[in-house]
């Protein structure tokens, strides 16, 4: 590494995202894995839990003087908006600030608001927590992704980063089941069961915390805020590690280095023309994924309790195995799938996933109209659906958070996940809850074709926009703003 002065600062020659990007997949990046990308189970567990414990917390003994209608209502919308806030409130200062400092605080956050979530008393507590839990998931989403592609090698970056994203659904599986043992009311009081669920999310969290302390800061965001020594002892420790797991044997040859002229902050204003404008079709492309995918999920998630019960007469008690089915697909797609983004290609991937789960859910739609499914095969069609359907959606934050400069990763992300996120949680249920819950067959039918629609839309925006980012560094997908030139 060598350096140099500059009018700004200190200019820095130096190989540490080669050496990064040239490493063997090991122990190390496990840890990392665990560390980081455990948070999204928790999310899942959250969102599950919450959506199927309603109606015990409006029942007298619960606790809580709050109806069903508030649960799934006005506390379902506390957590998003908490969420999108977060994201942005968050993601600006893991740009600033760093990714290790914020993923422990939205961490942190988390922890604090879910544990006082359980111990709720009055349902304005309900509410007020609620929107706390949300606001730290919110960071966490910025602060997670930013470190993972900075700390993960090039050839697994997608795979990787789509298995995190993905592990959501494993704790929708988590929370629809333990829900159900929760709730059951010879196991647990009515106002116990629903409380171990929060408490449980708590416990999870800290023991999460412990394991992150051993994650260290993103050399890469280190190098471009003056801490190149310190990012140079981070790298060769990894290396260290890593060499003595191989038996002692020699890593390959780092390729590439990149000159960097080091600043302590950059501005809002930079940031903004960057995505904005000098990105503006990578813009595009990050917000025609999020609302895709956003509205495609609505389509079905949000209504797949109501379309069961009235279409299918199935107990509203048993809907909850039927959830914990779809969500096992949704798993299951993005673990399956995640290796062809980083060998096939990115463009490749996203646009087939994205147009593949759009036309599968056209046809459940003609299906459906058709009289032709019963609970079991519709719910075997979501299945098919949402397997291409959660790695596109995952992919779309792999987009994200490697097609923008290194100095505004973390705020691109929080933008197009709040943006995704308020569509979905927002826009989407008031559209949804209209169309499958008037019990008209044509009505659920024109939820599915608009989900389906736009999802195949963004899937053909990705055909023409997306980026070859498959095994290339972050630094060549896109050049840092501090980079010379």
């Amino acid at each position: 590494m060598t350096t140099a002065q500059a009018d700004t600062g200190r200019t820095v020659t130096t190989n540490i995202p080669a050496r990064l990007d040239r490493l063997p997949w090991s122990r190390w990046h496990w840890t990392i894995v665990i560390g980081l990308g455990t948070v999204w189970i928790l999310d899942g567990l959250e969102v599950t839990v919450v959506g199927n414990i309603a109606s015990r917390l409006s029942e007298p003994g619960s606790g809580l003087s709050i109806s069903s209608g508030q649960v799934t209502g006005i506390a379902a919308a506390l957590y998003v908006a908490g969420a999108c806030l977060g994201a942005l409130f968050w993601g600006r200062l893991t740009d600033k600030w760093g990714r290790k400092k914020l993923f422990m605080i939205t961490l942190a956050v988390y922890l604090a608001a879910t544990a006082l979530t359980s111990v709720a008393f009055e349902s304005w507590w309900f509410f007020l927590f609620r929107f706390l839990t949300g606001f730290g998931i919110g960071g966490e989403y910025a602060a997670i992704n930013s470190a993972i592609d900075e700390l993960i090698p090039a050839q697994y970056r997608g795979r990787v980063d789509l298995m995190i994203n993905g592990s959501f659904w494993l704790g929708a599986v988590g929370g629809s089941l333990l829900s159900i043992v929760a709730l059951n009311t010879d196991i647990f009081a009515k106002d116990v069961g629903w409380r171990l669920t929060f408490a449980l999310g708590a416990v999870l969290a800290f023991v999460i915390l412990l394991v992150r302390r051993h994650v260290p800061e993103s050399p890469r965001w280190l190098l471009i805020h003056g801490r190149d020594e310190e990012a140079e002892r981070i790298v060769s420790s990894i290396e260290e590690r890593v060499e003595a797991e191989r038996g002692g044997k020699s890593l390959p040859r780092p390729e590439g280095e990149i000159t960097i002229h080091q600043r302590r902050s950059v501005t809002f204003v930079e940031i903004a023309r960057t995505v904005f404008s000098d990105y503006r079709r990578r813009s595009v492309l990050g917000f025609s994924l999020f609302i895709g995918q956003a509205f495609l999920y609505n389509a079905i998630t949000f209504g797949f309790g109501a379309i069961l019960t009235t279409f299918f007469d199935v107990p509203t008690g048993d809907t909850g195995y039927y959830f914990a089915v779809i969500a096992i697909g949704n798993f299951c797609g993005p673990l399956l799938l995640g290796k062809l983004f980083d060998t096939v290609g990115r463009r490749v991937m996203i646009s087939s996933t994205y147009l593949l789960s759009g036309l599968l859910l056209f046809g459940t739609a003609w299906l459906f109209d058709q009289g032709s499914l019963s609970a079991g095969t519709l719910t075997a069609c979501w299945c098919a659906v949402l397997f291409f359907a959660s790695a596109g959606a995952s992919s779309a934050y792999l987009t994200v958070s490697e097609v923008f400069p290194m100095e505004t990763r973390a705020m691109s992300i929080a933008f197009f996940y709040a943006l995704g996120t308020a569509a979905g949680g927002i826009s989407g249920p008031l559209l949804f809850a209209d169309l499958t819950s008037t019990g008209k067959v044509g009505d659920t039918v024109l939820a599915f074709q608009i989900g389906a629609g736009l999802m195949c839309a963004a899937g053909l925006v990705a055909a023409f926009l997306a980026v070859r980012a498959e095994r290339r560094s972050l630094e060549d997908i896109a050049k840092p703003l501090t980079a010379s030139a």
